[in-house]
C-alpha cells in the first residue's frame, strides 16, 4: 500500500462532533459522550476512505500561544472563559469531561498523539505537512490550514466544515476557485481581509474581493507594502491610506497567521504514528471502555477501520 499521512486537526473535530451530535447518549454517571462517539465516527470513515498508513491526532497543547498574542493582542480573546482561570479557553463543561476520555482512547488505541508547549495543533500540522516525505491529508474545519495545500508535495485538506457527509478535498484548484488566490498566498490574503473568529482584525476597508485583487497584482503582502511605498507604482491612493494607517497591524500579523513549520516534533517512526490496529491488552481494554462508556457501535466501527488499514 503507497505511504499517505493523514493529520488530525483534533479540537477542530471533537468540538464539531460536540455540538453536532446530541449529548442524549451518555455514561451511567451522567457523563455526556457525543464528542467522543462523533470523533471515533469521523476517523473510522477518515480511514476507511482515504486509506492513510500513517495517522497524527495533533494537539493544541497551547491554543492561544503568548508569542502571538505579544504580536496581536486581540488574538483569539473573544474565546476567553470570563468565568474561569486567566487564559483558559472557553469549553462548555460537557465537552471539558470528554477529552481525557478522548486522550484516553486514542492512546489505547496506539494513534499518536503530538502537542508542542508553546504552538497550537495547526503548528504541529504545518510542520508535518511540511517535512513527511509522502503525500498528506489535513483534516480540518480551520480555513487557515489552507495555506499548506501544496499540489507539488501532495498536501490536500480535508474540510469539514459542512459536515462528514459533505466532506471537501481541497487541492490548489479548489481554493484558487473559492478565494481567487494561490494556497502559498492564503496567509497573507488572511492577514488584509482578517478573520474575527481568531481575533484579526485585517485592514479596514479591505475585503475579500480587493484582498484578492491586490495580491492578483502583487503577488505577496511584501510585494503590495513596497509598491505603496512608491509613489510611481499604480497603488490606488485610498488602498495606499488604508495600508498605511493598518501598519502596525501589518508588521505584526503576517507571523501570527502563518503556521509553523518548523517545531521540534518528533518524527513521524518515533510519534508511532503508523496506523497498527490495537491488539491484546490494548483491544480487550477499548471494548472494556466502550462498555463503560456507551460507546460500543462507535467503537466496533473505529476498530473495523483500524483493522482494515492494513496495520
Amino acid at each position: 500500500m503507497p505511504q499517505r499521512l493523514m493529520l488530525l486537526d483534533t479540537a477542530s473535530l471533537y468540538f464539531r462532533a460536540f455540538h453536532g451530535i446530541p449529548d442524549t447518549i451518555r455514561r451511567d454517571d451522567g457523563t455526556p459522550v457525543n464528542a467522543l462517539r462523533g470523533l471515533l465516527d469521523m476517523i473510522a470513515r477518515l480511514v476507511a476512505e482515504f486509506r492513510p498508513t500513517h495517522l497524527v491526532a495533533c494537539w493544541d497543547n497551547d491554543w492561544r500561544p503568548a508569542w502571538r498574542v505579544e504580536l496581536i493582542p486581540t488574538y483569539k480573546e473573544h474565546r476567553l472563559s470570563a468565568a474561569g482561570p486567566s487564559g483558559a479557553e472557553e469549553v462548555p463543561a460537557g465537552l471539558t469531561a470528554q477529552i481525557p476520555l478522548i486522550r484516553e482512547v486514542l492512546s489505547t488505541s496506539g494513534i499518536a498523539v503530538v502537542g508542542r508547549d508553546g504552538y497550537e495543533a495547526d503548528d504541529v500540522i504545518g510542520t508535518y505537512a511540511a517535512t513527511a516525505e509522502m503525500p498528506a491529508d489535513v483534516v480540518t474545519g480551520d480555513r487557515d490550514l489552507f495555506q499548506l495545500i501544496d499540489d507539488a508535495r501532495e498536501v490536500r485538506v480535508l474540510y469539514t466544515a459542512r459536515g462528514m457527509k459533505n466532506l471537501a478535498v481541497l487541492d490548489e484548484k479548489a481554493v484558487v476557485a473559492k478565494y481567487r488566490v494561490l494556497p502559498g498566498q492564503y496567509a497573507d490574503y488572511a492577514t488584509l481581509r482578517g478573520d474575527p473568529s481568531d481575533g484579526l482584525p485585517g485592514v479596514a476597508g479591505i475585503g475579500e474581493k480587493t484582498a484578492a485583487a491586490l495580491l492578483g497584482d502583487y503577488g505577496t503582502l511584501q510585494a503590495l507594502l513596497a509598491a505603496a511605498e512608491d509613489p510611481d507604482s499604480p497603488v490606488s491612493a485610498p488602498v495606499r491610506a488604508r495600508l498605511s494607517a493598518a501598519r502596525d497591524y501589518l508588521a505584526a500579523a503576517p507571523k501570527v497567521v502563518r503556521v509553523a513549520r518548523d517545531v521540534a516534533v518528533p518524527s513521524l517512526n518515533d510519534a508511532g504514528a503508523r496506523l497498527q490496529a490495537p491488539a491484546g491488552e490494548d483491544r480487550a481494554r477499548l471494548e472494556a471502555l466502550a462498555a463503560q462508556w456507551n460507546v460500543e457501535g462507535p467503537m466496533k466501527r473505529f476498530l473495523q477501520a483500524l483493522q482494515g488499514s492494513g496495520g
